[in-house]
Order: C-alpha cells, then structure tokens, then sequence
C-alpha cells in the first residue's frame, strides 16, 4: 500500500531539513525498512514551505505510526526546531487521499 501525507517545514530550512536526511541515522533507516516501509520521498513546495511524503509499507503501519519507539521520539525532538510539531514533537501530519495513479 502507498501512503501520502503533508507536513510544513518552518521558513528558511529547507537545505537544513535536506542535510538533515541526507544524513538520517542507520538505525532509524533500519527500523523504518524492518517495519515495511520502502520507496519513501519528500517533495518540497517552495512556495508554501509544504512538505509532501510518499512511502510504501508492506506492514500495518506508516512512519507516521511509529511514535512509541525510543529511536522516532529522538528523531522528532532533532527536527523539531525547523518543522511545525505537536506538543509531543512528532510532526503536524495530514493524511491525503489518492485521486489519481498511473503506473
């Protein structure tokens, strides 16, 4: 299954946020590959700092699902200064419905 969803990026962090996962720790890409999810992208809206996320997972849950691990609470506190968070860190997320695929 695929899954979409957009985040906001904070104005002016967009080659920070990138460095950031350019760089995204071996352990957290382990954990997100071993709970299926694969083919992950992040777009950037420029215009409206928007981030867009893509991913297939093969398991029951999304990256988005995994906030009870030690591993994505740390991950959610280091992006937290340049994204917009909810009071827990993890990122603002919304969920977007698939209108159209072409494969």
């Amino acid at each position: 299954m695929r899954v979409a969803f957009k985040m906001k990026l904070k104005p002016g962090f967009k080659e920070e946020y990138k460095k950031r996962h350019d760089e995204l720790w071996p352990e957290l890409k382990t954990l997100l590959k071993k709970q299926g999810v694969s083919n992950y992208s992040i777009f950037f809206d420029e215009e409206t700092n928007i981030l867009f996320g893509v991913q297939n997972q093969s398991g029951e849950s999304s990256s988005q699902d995994l906030g009870n691990l030690e591993i994505v609470q740390k991950w959610w506190a280091y992006m937290a200064d340049i994204m917009e968070t909810n009071p827990d860190n993890s990122p603002v997320t919304v969920s977007m419905d698939e209108v159209f695929y072409m494969k």
